[in-house]
């Protein structure tokens, strides 16, 4: 088998095996989000601790077989080592330190990490690589959103400042502390640790408020539309294709009959 033919088994992409091993992989990543959750409960039985240890062994053994397969196979092994799903899998591949040396089980992010294989999932995810298409078709109109945003949040936060400042020296004790209201406001979320009691700084609130929805309404219809963009890109792009192959396939046909047809012979008269 060829290397390039090993990397779309990986991916999923297999024209004839792809779907399998790649169902078989994202059920191996399921299970260990199940595994570590399971992990958590008190009073498990030894046998059943035992089972996920192993458990666990496996799945780490599987993922740094995967690993080591990709940076083998890949045409550019450095562009992979390096690349966001490069280094997710590495990450996930990390969590064989607590097996190799026992006193690091007690670093929690090493135990952390497990859960960055769940990231494995959305690779080679059909419905992602759209979602990221689109993410970079509109990074511009994105980026200029982010902009305005920022400075919208500023001027929310320098405004509530200066409304409740003197009636909450305490909640409202600086401009930083009021970015985090102008955060929680404009997300609409409204923890309640800190909320205005002046009149001022309530009609300020509900016009921040009113902002807010705008900013999560704005950046999701830009992200829709290129989604809708998108799929239809797509959609042409397969009728353009599927039409030029007609279109030379009888283009083929036409020459191969014309470049025989001097060939055939003529019928020979009997005496």
């Amino acid at each position: 088998m060829r290397r390039r033919e090993i990397i779309q088994l990986l991916d999923g992409t297999h024209p004839t095996r792809g779907r399998a091993l790649a169902l078989t992989h994202q059920g191996l990543i399921v299970l260990s989000g199940l595994a570590i959750s399971l992990e958590t409960l008190s009073g498990l039985p030894l046998w059943l601790h035992n089972l996920l240890l192993r458990f666990e062994v496996f799945i780490v053994g599987v993922f740094i077989l995967e690993y080591v397969t990709r940076v083998i196979c890949t045409p550019r092994p450095l562009r992979y080592v390096f690349s966001f799903w490069g280094i997710v899998d590495l990450l996930s591949c990390l969590p064989a330190l607590l097996f190799v040396e026992t006193q690091w089980a007690a670093v929690r992010a090493l135990r952390l990490l497990r859960l960055v294989r769940l990231l494995k999932l959305l690779h080679a995810n059909r419905a992602l690589i759209r979602l990221e298409r689109a993410l970079h078709d509109s990074r511009g109109e994105l980026a200029v959103f982010a902009f305005l945003a920022g400075i919208i949040l500023y001027i929310a936060a320098v405004g509530i400042y200066i409304f409740e400042h003197e009636a909450q020296p305490e909640a409202f004790s600086s401009i930083p502390i009021s970015l985090w209201w102008a955060v929680v406001s404009f997300t609409t979320v409204g923890y309640g640790d800190i909320y205005p009691i002046t009149a001022q700084g309530r009609i300020f609130t509900t016009a921040v408020l009113f902002v807010g929805l705008g900013v999560i309404a704005v950046p999701t219809a830009i992200i829709t539309r290129a989604l809708i963009n998108t799929d239809l890109k797509d959609s042409l792009e397969g009728e353009l294709k599927g039409e030029i192959e007609h279109e030379l396939r009888a283009e083929l046909g036409r020459e191969v009959r014309k470049d025989l047809s001097p060939i055939k012979r003529k019928p020979t008269r009997r005496n």
